[in-house]
């Protein structure tokens, strides 16, 4: 169990360092809401937790389907 929860934080690790470079940004979606106002700015990640959501879903029921 260590080593899986290793091997994902490595994995997470990598996404982070090299997110720059990936065609797709992580928190800048098309979809993610933006409004600016004259002296502050709100920001709500819809589409990023989503797609968040749908991954780590599908990353728990592979190793619970794996598991067993």
């Amino acid at each position: 169990m260590l080593l899986v929860l290793g091997g994902l934080l490595v994995i997470i690790g990598a996404v982070l360092y090299f997110g720059g470079r990936l065609p797709f940004r992580l928190g800048r979606l098309p979809g993610d809401i933006v409004h600016r106002g004259e002296h502050t700015t709100f920001y709500f990640p819809i589409v990023t937790c989503l797609v968040l959501s749908l991954a780590l879903s599908l990353l728990f029921w592979l190793f619970s389907h794996f598991r067993r």
